[in-house]
């Protein structure tokens, strides 16, 4: 198994919050810097999906302050999520920096996910895999807390958080502020502690930073992508490539453009 489907659902949504876990960095505001992976490449393809269960909010992280998105494939209904086909190797350290550890993650875990659909790394927050489906006979995979979303105290997420979240689910489905409202209003966490009113603006200001870029364009990981109707797991790709010059290492963290198509 060299290469898997990295399933985000929360901030990781987002393209440039995405990039930080792969080149290291601190998003922008964000709390945090994290030293990136050993192989930085970018994504091969990037995707938009839906999955069975649903998003929830609760915690209080550390890099944002408020509620940390969670999945619980239990909860009624889909989570619109985004897959990056990324190597094994990438998805171990992405889910490493999750959980405040260094790069360097085995892959014992997610062969065990892989092979049974379940895997615990540990009693962390995001220290639980989860096989939520395959895509072009690649697993796609995801992590998330061992409890469900009716086991602990929901959180609203801070506006920033949110944001990032919404200009993801822009991004990747391309939805519009009314679709990504009424979809994060119903989200545990969001719904009562969260205004629509407040939400849209909120999403309408995010929705005004993501700028869609014509098709066939190259444009710089951490960019939107071209709008794409949300699709079920066995869907066309939004968007794929490793260009010329990105294949050796280190190299392509220098250069870390995908064509759009």
């Amino acid at each position: 198994m060299s290469l898997l489907w990295y399933v985000a659902y929360g901030s990781n949504l987002h393209a440039a919050r995405l990039d930080r876990y792969l080149r290291g960095g601190r998003p922008a505001g964000g709390l945090r810097t994290y030293p990136g992976c050993r192989d930085c490449r970018p994504p091969r393809r990037t995707v938009p999906a839906l999955i069975p269960g649903g998003v929830y909010f609760a915690g209080e992280s550390r890099a944002w302050t408020g509620g940390m998105a969670f999945y619980d494939p239990e909860l009624p209904g889909r989570a619109a999520v985004r897959g990056y086909l990324v190597t094994a190797e990438q998805f171990a350290d992405i889910a490493a920096q999750e959980m405040y550890r260094p790069p360097g993650a085995d892959l014992a875990g997610i062969r065990a996910a892989v092979a049974t659909g379940r895997a615990t790394l540990g009693p962390g927050r995001y220290e639980t895999l989860l096989r939520v489906g395959e895509r072009d006979g690649r697993p796609m995979l995801t992590f998330t807390a061992p409890h469900r979303a009716v086991a602990v105290p929901w959180t609203r997420p801070a506006p920033v958080y949110l944001g990032m979240l919404a200009r993801g689910l822009r991004e990747a489905h391309g939805w519009g502020v009314a679709r990504t409202v009424d979809y994060l209003s119903g989200r545990p966490g969001v719904a009562g502690r969260w205004s629509r009113a407040a939400l849209r603006t909120l999403v309408g200001a995010a929705h005004v930073a993501v700028a869609d870029p014509p098709s066939g364009v190259q444009v710089e990981f951490g960019q939107s992508a071209p709008a794409a109707g949300p699709v079920d797991m066995n869907g066309r790709s939004a968007g794929d490539g490793w260009p010329a010059g990105s294949f050796s290492g280190q190299e392509g963290c220098h250069s870390n453009v995908f064509g759009v198509t």
